[in-house]
């Protein structure tokens, strides 16, 4: 297998390019540009359908190709949705397909990632992920020209993740990004209350506040960012929070979503 395969176009976002472009057109069109000066190296971004989440995710990706034009290669990292997984799975494919065109595999830097971390191996019912495949028509999108890797993530801990991070982080040329979502079917009241615990964790940086009271399905790698976040010196940004109430008009049973970069 060469190609990694689409598995969610159609669902979570368009299967045309011109439906892809059409979502990042009206997105692009809403946004108020942040006033931060951030030059980002990290991003932490939602993985919901476009039309929930696509906004909040949109404005990471739109501000860091607007601060960066050195970036070579994407490393994204998700968690697993669809298997159980011991450690983590790196995508040893040569090319990601998107609807908007091929986008090639940093086949060589995955191949060392895997020999350089035990807890890396490949398999590929694991890439049929959508917390890590609705990044990539963004990517495809601002950075026309990178290289990605994809690694999607189960049972590991945040520590051996923030070692894999640590070395993406140690070079130039490359954005990491990070991939969540928040709470899951609570109220609204309930979910503004429990995600502004996280996101007030993520802007201090602050470890143990995650572990008391942030619901995310990455949380494992929030954790993992967060705690390679000082060695590097990065600073995060919060750039936006909303819920599916905003679209579904349920306010009974929510998900919630958040953008940040980390520079």
């Amino acid at each position: 297998m060469k190609t990694r395969k689409s598995a969610v176009a159609g669902m979570f976002y368009p299967e045309s390019c011109h439906d892809i472009k059409a979502f990042i057109t009206h997105f692009e069109s809403q946004i108020k540009e942040p006033t931060c000066t951030i030059v980002p190296k990290a991003l932490i971004v939602p993985h919901a359908g476009y039309v929930y989440s696509g906004y909040t995710a949109n404005l990471a990706y739109h501000y860091t190709a607007s601060k960066r034009s050195d970036i070579h290669c994407v490393v994204v990292i998700g968690p697993s949705h669809r298997i159980y997984l011991e450690g983590a799975s790196i995508a040893l494919y040569e090319s990601y397909h998107t609807p908007c065109g091929e986008i090639a595999i940093d086949l060589e830097y995955s191949h060392a990632l895997q020999k350089r971390f035990s807890f890396l191996s490949f398999h590929p019912s694991a890439h049929e992920e959508h917390s890590t495949e609705v990044q990539m028509p963004f990517i495809r999108h601002y950075f026309k020209h990178v290289k990605v890797v994809e690694i999607v993530y189960g049972d590991i801990t945040h520590g051996e993740l923030s070692n894999l991070m640590d070395e993406v982080l140690k070079e130039e040329g490359r954005l990491l990004v990070v991939s969540t979502d928040l709470s899951h079917f609570h109220s609204e009241e309930e979910a503004n209350e429990l995600d502004n615990h996280c996101i007030q964790a993520i802007q201090n940086l602050d470890l143990p506040a995650l572990s008391n009271g942030c619901e995310a399905c990455g949380i494992t790698g929030i954790k993992a960012l967060v705690h390679v976040a000082e060695k590097h010196h990065l600073k995060p940004h919060f750039l936006d929070y909303r819920t599916s109430f905003d679209r579904s008009g349920d306010a009974s049973r929510v998900v919630g979503y958040t953008s940040f970069v980390l520079g």
